[in-house]
């Protein structure tokens, strides 16, 4: 019997149902034991934000700060395989995902374990990645594979619609804003990564080593925004240190420290990207090579 774990935050409800359809042909395999557990925070993230404390906690998601955690109790101390899906807040893993991949835990459970990466969010995703990968080369996981289903409203009106879905726990809130969140068809397609699992665990009995999602289009590089996404978290670095040396999450000096980070914010959005974008169109001729490069490198392990 071959063992699989999954492990799972999911804040809106949105990356259950995707890990639900891609878990769905493996449940119902004969020769796997398929099992869920969900890392929960022990004061729980409100859904929807209040517009200040979805802006406080930035600084701390940024630094990925462990947040205390209700504990988990996984049924085995090893598993042919771990399914790790997670959203993104602020170009970093949520931190109840990140909290957990910094625990004792997390060593016992992933040392040597190949490991799948399943991300639900906006867009903007690549940073994220990269910081869950050095945490997993850290605890000395084998990443095999990474799957991401981004909102299908695109890139431009995702600036709007998703910060608008999570203050208001509408998806479409406004008549003029596409809805918010990844599309129920990309969703249910997204049973095809289960169907490749179940069949590599069911016909080889060797333990993982590859990938099992090549040619199965499980993540898309937008390449327009490679350089936007590696600004951004420069930038947000140096945001998260001067505001947690303002004053503590709560505090009234993070408040108005916050308050000028949000414009700062705004105003880069509205003129800085852009910018950057039309520059980049212009000097694209020049930069195709390293584009390609690029794209390769973030696509790695499952490619495009």
């Amino acid at each position: 019997m071959r063992k699989v774990l999954a492990i799972n935050y999911s804040q809106t409800g949105q990356l259950s149902r995707i890990l639900q359809s891609i878990s769905q042909p493996i449940t119902q395999s004969e020769q796997i034991e398929f099992e869920v557990v969900n890392v929960e925070p022990a004061k729980p993230f409100p859904f929807p934000w209040p517009f200040l404390q979805f802006f406080r906690i930035f600084p701390e998601t940024v630094a990925m700060e462990p947040v205390e955690l209700k504990p988990i109790t996984p049924k085995y101390q090893q598993y042919d395989l771990v399914i790790l899906s997670y959203q993104v807040w602020f170009l970093s893993p949520s931190l109840p995902i990140a909290t957990f991949l910094q625990s004792s835990q997390a060593k016992s459970l992933l040392a040597d374990t190949p490991v799948i990466t399943v991300i639900g969010c906006r867009g903007m995703w690549l940073m994220a990645q990269e910081k869950v990968k050095a945490q997993l080369s850290k605890l000395q996981a084998k990443l095999l594979d990474n799957v991401v289903l981004s909102d299908d409203c695109g890139a431009f009106f995702s600036f709007l619609a998703t910060p608008l879905w999570m203050l208001t726990g509408n998806k479409k809130p406004l008549s003029w804003v596409p809805a918010a969140g990844v599309s129920d068809q990309d969703i249910a397609d997204a049973e095809r990564f289960g169907v490749a699992i179940k069949s590599r665990l069911e016909n080889d009995p060797t333990p993982l080593s590859q990938s099992m999602f090549k040619g199965l289009s499980a993540v898309t590089i937008n390449e327009k925004l490679i350089a936007s996404e590696r600004m951004a978290n420069h930038s947000f670095g140096i945001w998260s240190k001067i505001l947690r040396k303002i004053g503590p999450q709560q505090s009234t000096r993070r408040a108005l420290g916050l308050t000028v980070y949000v414009v700062f914010l705004l105003t880069l959005i509205l003129t800085v990207v852009p910018i950057s974008a039309l520059i980049k169109k212009l000097i694209s001729p020049l930069t195709r090579t390293k584009i390609t490069e690029q794209k390769k490198y973030y696509a790695e392990p499952s490619g495009e």
